[in-house]
């Protein structure tokens, strides 16, 4: 047991008392248990003892085993060490033996070898005189493998002789050599049948000889084949732009002639891809002198059809010789420019990701190549630009003709644009933005294919500043407001008329304006990748769609503008109405149907043209505009009785519906719920106001701080006068208004109606009255606004009625002093 309680063992054998009577045979068996356990105690004891003994005399005789090894292995190193000595003093004799033996073996053999070198440079010298030189590049070998045998008896007299016969000789087979392939090229070749293949015997012997024989021997021909190149076309007749493709066929046609005779090169030497490399840095250092000295700016297309042949050339160059090919990915890079992402295909993605990466890795490997051997071919030489860079300082002609064509482009469009798009058309947007892109397109083809530096760089410049212009033209086309003498008599200075068509313009501006700055982005992401990586950083089209982002927020911002001109009417119409001589209340007023047949006819357009994010703020724009606007109109109008009071309150209540239900109205209800309470907000003032108007003339003033705390002293005069009250009644009222200013406690900004609608706030958050005059002032201001909120309330017409349908929801609520303007 892990814990015994001897109490709980005793009491689980004997539980009862009739169990007592086995307690002597328990006794018994416990008794037994401990004499067996004393047995097995002693017996291991006994054991122990026996067993210590026995441990300390193997130990002891463990002891002496060691000592008797140790002795042994000590002799067993002495009698080794004499065996040593033993051995060396007989093999001493047989040491000597040993080296006078390698000495004489290495001694018979330099002898053989220098009569060997003796004999091979006496056989070379006459080989030599004899220019045969097929066996001479045999020799050559062998006499170069026996000179460095000797590389250690270089201060032996007779050796010193030797190498410097040998070094003569070889001068000698140099000069032969040099001497005989200078009549290659002279016609000599078709006179004597064996000369070429004397010449390619002569190439073996220049291959035996130093890497710089064969280097000279390979730039003297080159430079002597380019001799007539440069004669011919230093001449005043050919040293022109327009002929530069006459030197490209001169040097193939040389090529092609030579073909066969250049076979006596071995192909290690590459002479025609070395011939090649000396062509072009001649051809680019005479194309420079002709650029520079042009007294007037080169024909653009003689420079464009120089430059093409160029490149041309130049490409044939790398496909031939397998360096430095570019890569041919450009087109579709140029062609994805303004394409709709939302049209590719899975496929399409994977593909394009493909290609990115087999690019990358593609770069990769030149960059872990790099190192290379540039003179051979394939291994990184890349003659692309080797002459067309020449071209790079005088290409701005071809940068002011591809401008002046892209700014006469863009006029043409302009003047031929419809301002509409087809019916069907997806994307609502004009056809010169797309049409201008796609001659943007072309042109950057065009340049891409000529070069990649700076002049691409100037291009894409140009590229700003057309787009830029095309900016101007949209925001140009924007309906503008009136302006002059007329304009300021009739009062509509600044103000912007639109018709329905106007407004579909406008969509189709903004959308053009959206698709240029993604397209704009889009091009300058493909021109970086295009051009060299010095100007890769300096390619940006911000400032661009900063233009369009402008034309797209002055767009929306006139739609508002005109929707506020059309409003002019109903808002004339609303001043006009005998608000001060109305009988009864009744239904919506016109001038709030007209404000509802204009957003009729204009919202379910304009939400099906413009995308969601710009229809958004268009709302923001248009809620932000129509609550103070409407709020402002009712200062306008002259005296406005009881009745005219409610009537207006119903038709506040009335626009506001209107103005909730634009989103469903143009099927956009994305961002509904924010422009809702954006709406809510600035129509609870006009509701305020009209609640203001509506209260007894005794307690107008602390109507008015409550509902609008933020209102001032000349907004309220003109409440009075609203009311009706004469002058000296206004006088008394305004002087208590402005007494009791200081008791009210202003918020920053009016509640919404949904706001005003809900419980008072708790009583912590109202400031503390230190007076019993501002709380007698606080009873009294809430018994004012339940007088308040009971006028009209007598007036039962079905319209007034239909007003108080609308508040039902907020009757129930008593635990405020403003819920008692609804309280029966």
């Amino acid at each position: 047991m892990d814990k015994m309680s001897t109490l709980e063992y005793i009491n689980q054998m004997f539980p009862t008392e009739a169990s007592l009577s086995g307690i002597e045979p328990l006794m018994q068996k416990i008794q037994s248990e401990i004499r067996r356990v004393d047995a097995g105690i002693l017996a291991a004891v006994r054991q122990q003892s026996n067993s210590g003994t026995k441990a300390k005399e193997d130990l002891a005789a463990a002891t002496h085993a060691v000592e008797e090894l140790t002795y042994k292995i000590r002799e067993i190193k002495t009698k080794a060490e004499q065996s040593e000595m033993m051995v060396q003093e007989i093999c001493r004799d047989i040491k000597k033996l040993d080296f006078a033996k390698k000495h004489i073996t290495s001694t018979i053999t330099a002898l053989h070898r220098l009569t060997m070198l003796v004999s091979a440079v006496e056989q070379l010298q006459f080989m030599a005189s004899k220019r045969q030189y097929k066996e001479a590049a045999a020799q050559l070998e062998a006499v170069n493998q026996l000179c460095s045998h000797f590389e250690a008896y270089r201060d032996i007299p007779k050796i010193t002789e030797l190498r410097e016969k040998f070094k003569s000789i070889k001068q000698i087979l140099k000069s032969h050599v040099f001497s005989d392939f200078s009549s290659l090229g002279t016609g000599k070749e078709s006179e004597e049948t064996n000369l070429l293949q004397h010449l390619s015997d002569a190439c073996l012997v220049v291959d035996a000889l130093e890497p710089s024989v064969r280097e000279e021997l390979v730039n003297n021909f080159c430079s002597r084949e380019l001799t007539s190149y440069e004669q011919i076309f230093e001449g005043a007749e050919l040293a022109k732009l327009d002929k530069t493709e006459r030197r490209y066929a001169w040097i193939k046609r040389r090529m092609r002639t030579n073909e066969e005779i250049w076979k006596i090169f071995p192909t290690s030497w590459l002479v025609p891809y070395r011939l090649c490399i000396q062509f072009c840095k001649k051809t680019r250092k005479q194309l420079e002198g002709i650029l520079d000295n042009m007294k007037e700016k080169p024909d653009v297309a003689t420079l464009l059809m120089a430059l093409q042949r160029t490149l041309e050339f130049e490409d044939e160059l790398a496909e031939k010789f397998g360096g430095g090919t570019q890569s041919r990915e450009i087109g579709n890079e140029i062609e994805e420019i303004g394409r709709q992402n939302n049209s590719q295909s899975a496929s399409d993605i994977r593909k394009k990701y493909e290609k990115k990466l087999a690019a990358h890795q593609g770069s990769e490997n030149e960059e872990k190549d790099g190192n290379k051997d540039l003179s051979a071919p394939g291994a990184g030489f890349n003659f692309h630009g080797i002459i067309s860079s020449c071209f790079e300082p005088h290409l701005i002609v071809y940068i002011e003709l591809e401008e002046k064509t892209l700014m006469e482009n863009l006029e043409k469009l302009v003047q031929e644009e419809t301002w509409d798009v087809e019916e069907g058309s997806q994307n609502n947007v004009l056809s010169s933005s797309m049409q201008l892109f796609l001659i943007i397109k072309r042109s950057l083809k065009r340049c891409s294919a000529l070069t990649k530096s700076q002049t691409l760089y100037n291009l894409f410049k140009v590229f700003q500043r057309v787009l830029k212009a095309y900016a101007t033209k949209l925001f140009g086309r924007l309906p503008k407001g009136g302006t002059g003498i007329v304009a300021a008599a009739t009062g509509m200075d600044g103000q912007i008329k639109t018709s329905d068509r106007d407004e579909r313009v406008i969509c189709y501006i903004v959308n053009s304006s959206e698709y240029c700055h993604k397209t704009s982005g889009e091009l300058a992401e493909s021109v970086s990748k295009i051009i060299d990586s010095q100007f890769a950083d300096r390619v940006d089209m911000s400032e661009v769609q900063d233009e369009f982002s402008a034309v797209i927020t002055k767009s929306l911002v006139t739609l508002v503008h005109g929707l506020e001109t059309k409003f002019d009417a109903e808002m004339a119409a609303m001043t006009r109405v005998p608000w001060g001589t109305l009988e009864s209340v009744g239904d919506q007023s016109g001038y709030v149907n007209g404000i509802n047949m204009i957003l009729s006819s204009s919202i379910p357009v304009l939400g099906s043209l413009l995308s969601p994010i710009y229809f958004q703020f268009f709302l923001d724009k248009l809620a932000s505009s129509a609550g103070p606007r409407f709020y402002m109109n009712i200062f306008k109008c002259k005296q406005i009785s009881e009745t005219g009071a409610q009537q207006m309150l119903l038709d506040t209540q009335a626009v506001k519906t209107i103005l909730l239900e634009i989103p469903s109205l143009g099927r956009q209800t994305s961002g509904a719920a924010g422009y809702s309470k954006f709406v809510s907000r600035e129509m609870s003032r006009a509701e305020a106001l009209l609640k203001v108007i509506l209260s007894p003339v005794d307690s107008v003033a602390d109507t008015y701080r409550a509902l609008l705390p933020e209102g001032t002293p000349m907004e309220f005069q003109r409440i009075l006068e609203l009311k009706g009250l004469k002058k000296s009644d206004q006088q008394s009222i305004l002087d208590d208004f402005n007494k009791g200013s200081p008791a009210i406690s202003r918020p920053s900004s009016a509640a919404p109606v949904g706001q005003s609608m809900a419980p008072a706030p708790p009583a912590s958050t109202v400031p503390a009255i230190s007076n019993p005059a501002s709380a007698g002032f606080i009873t009294s201001r809430e018994d004012v606004l339940t007088r308040a909120a009971a006028l009209g309330r007598g007036a039962a017409t079905t319209g007034f009625k239909r007003f108080l349908a609308l508040t039902e929801a907020a009757k129930d609520r008593k635990d405020g002093p403003f819920r008692k303007l609804f309280n029966a």
